[in-house]
């Protein structure tokens, strides 16, 4: 196979997963001009999420395109490639990721800036060495550099940065991140890591062999719900970006919301037991909450 059809074949896998997000990442209903500058920066930060998690598909050339020895697994030298990709895209230099390349019409225009992805980079390091979060304020610091930048990119994007618009979509953001830990507390305890607070675990008596059951205990569903709770706050904190915005994007955020809110009812109906694993929303969950956000209802 010729090297570009290598490279085509590593960059459609990871955009392929898209469509298991909780949120839509480029729906057909948004400019052209949008939906690729989306679907190339989702490209780049999945690639850098994938790397972080140890997810990068085997036989991949990821290493190869990053100009690393193929061989190479260890996530933080994968990091630092991409992190130095991203340099020369952003410095009209031509990067070796296909998925980073895919950046430079949106780099060229300065509709983008490093910043963003250079955050998703230090939050998948931090991933290597910090598993555990003392605090619920340790957690949210750590969703500002792993989840934030996603809505800030999008603003950028759409031209519509504001601080009161950048305020709420941050909101949105940490909330849809700490659904995805609620969501996935079975799967990153078997990457050795939590993302429940430790003192939130203390006060509801759980432990991190509760977490490891099959199914939750009281204790765990009391925990899961309190924390679901917060996570719904911070979505209807950030709900009001929504109405300030007009048009295609109005639709585009109301999905992110919704989705998130879709989320959390479905952990809701699973009884707060996420250990057997993910509980996930319907599209008819999804496609009513995203008619209840457009539609101003809590």
């Amino acid at each position: 196979m010729a090297t570009d059809d290598l490279q085509l074949r590593d960059a459609s896998a990871v955009l392929a997963k898209a469509a298991d997000e909780n949120f839509p990442v480029a729906p057909f209903f948004l400019p052209w001009a949008w939906r690729d500058d989306l679907m190339a920066v989702y490209g780049v930060v999945r690639l850098i999420d994938d790397i972080g998690d140890g997810d990068l598909a085997p036989g991949a050339g990821h290493a190869r395109h990053l100009g690393l020895d193929a061989d190479t697994d260890d996530p933080l030298p994968l990091l630092d490639a991409v992190e130095a990709d991203l340099d020369k895209v952003f410095a009209g230099a031509e990067p070796g990721h296909p998925l980073v390349r895919a950046l430079r019409p949106a780099a060229e225009r300065g509709t983008l800036t490093a910043a963003p992805f250079l955050a998703l980079i230090e939050a998948n390091r931090q991933d290597q060495v910090i598993t555990r979060y003392e605090t619920y304020d340790d957690l949210v610091a750590y969703c500002a550099l792993s989840a934030n930048p996603i809505g800030r990119l999008v603003l950028a994007i759409t031209g519509t940065e504001t601080p009161e618009r950048v305020r709420r979509s941050d909101a949105v953001c940490t909330g849809l991140q700490i659904v995805e830990h609620i969501q996935d507390v079975a799967e990153d305890l078997r990457r050795g890591r939590i993302y429940l607070p430790v003192e939130d675990m203390k006060r509801f008596h759980v432990s991190e062999s509760d977490l490891a059951l099959p199914t939750a205990g009281a204790s765990v569903r009391a925990l899961v719900a309190f924390e679901v709770e917060r996570a719904r706050g911070l979505l209807n904190e950030g709900t009001p970006l929504v109405g300030s915005v007009h048009g295609r994007l109005k639709l585009l955020l109301a999905g992110f919301v919704a989705g998130g809110r879709a989320a959390t009812r479905a952990i809701v109906t699973a009884g707060y037991d996420v250990l057997p694993g993910p509980p996930k929303p319907t599209k008819p969950r999804l496609l009513r909450e995203t008619g209840a956000v457009l539609r101003g209802e809590g």
